[in-house]
């Protein structure tokens, strides 16, 4: 038997660190079974998928592999290695993204001991950043972070970057157009959210000038002035299947605790992606990678976090 999962203490302390990982509009879109107090496993709650935004599921899967990443941060804390299967069973169990079974290790290092207490700290940040530069040493931390995971993290120059918020608010204007998508962003932004979705105070101003460097949730109820220059980065991976959008969301909150750890701020800019899985097309062949996340960095303001639902909801214990 697992030390780490002997307990209800101790299942609770993973299901914590797992809940806090960052997901698609807060949906939280996992659920986990602990199965003879041995294996871990992390499913996909299909009942959490943005059907319309997210009809292959990409986004959800990358949610769930960034809250797997958390899970694998947590048992190193409480001294475990854990022994990762990802996909396990594709054919007859799609929603199995991973299995973990604990297995006994030297103590954590200083470093994954300090990532591990970040895991609560880390926020999704959508007001505005200073001006200040991301130190080169700094970028590239991230991107050994993201290729740890096996991901790219390409920074993209300043042109690159008008070229993103350009494509950007040309997606944001389609997207709006569709009803069906404008209803299933205000499902998971209605006010008074308690356990999940984007509450009023996590959605930001409305920036006073375009293209914005943050995505319009349609609720914004103050207008401010962001950064004249966002730093923009692309998380990529070789393929563009499950199994890299597993791992895509393991890279992802790596190198948000390290941006963390290096007090940056972080949000997304994901309308091209979304609308690319709405549209059903398929990237093409590119050098880098295929995107899967646009992350916005920079040094912001601290933020309430986003409410997460009770670990006692998110398992199911199998005796």
């Amino acid at each position: 038997m697992s030390p780490a999962l002997a307990t209800d203490r101790g299942i609770g302390r993973l299901l914590v660190a797992a809940g806090h990982a960052p997901s698609v509009h807060n949906t939280q879109p996992w659920r986990f079974h602990v199965a003879g107090r041995e294996f871990l496993e992390l499913l996909a709650d299909q009942d959490r998928r943005l059907r319309v935004s997210d009809p292959r599921g990409r986004s959800q899967i990358v949610s769930c592999g960034a809250a797997l990443f958390n899970l694998r941060l947590a048992a190193r804390a409480a001294g475990q290695r854990p022994q990762v299967w990802l996909l396990p069973n594709p054919e007859e169990e799609p929603d199995l993204l991973a299995a973990l079974r604990m297995t006994p290790a030297a103590p954590a290092s200083a470093e994954q001991l300090d990532m591990y207490d970040l895991i609560p700290v880390r926020r999704t940040c959508r007001l505005p950043f200073t001006s200040r530069p991301i130190p080169p040493r700094v970028l590239d931390d991230l991107r050994i972070a993201a290729s740890r995971e096996g991901a790219g993290l390409t920074l993209l120059d300043p042109d690159s970057v008008a070229e993103t918020l350009e494509y950007a608010a040309m997606a944001e204007d389609e997207l709006a157009c569709d009803h069906a998508y404008r209803a299933e962003v205000a499902a998971w932004t209605m006010p008074g959210a308690r356990f999940d979705g984007l509450p009023d105070y996590a959605l930001g101003p409305r920036p006073a000038r375009e293209p914005a460097p943050v995505r319009d949730f349609g609720r914004h109820q103050t207008t401010a002035r962001f950064e004249e220059r966002p730093q923009l980065a692309v998380l990529t991976t070789p393929g563009d299947r499950p199994l890299d959008w597993l791992r895509a969301g393991q890279a992802l909150q790596r190198l948000l605790l390290l941006a963390t750890r290096h007090g940056l701020s972080a949000s997304f800019l994901n309308q091209p992606l979304d609308l690319r899985d709405m549209r059903h097309r398929r990237d093409p062949y590119h050098r880098r990678g295929h995107p899967q996340m646009i992350i916005r960095f920079g040094y912001g303001p601290y933020v309430a976090r986003s409410p997460r639902r009770p670990a006692t909801e998110l398992a199911t214990l199998e005796a």
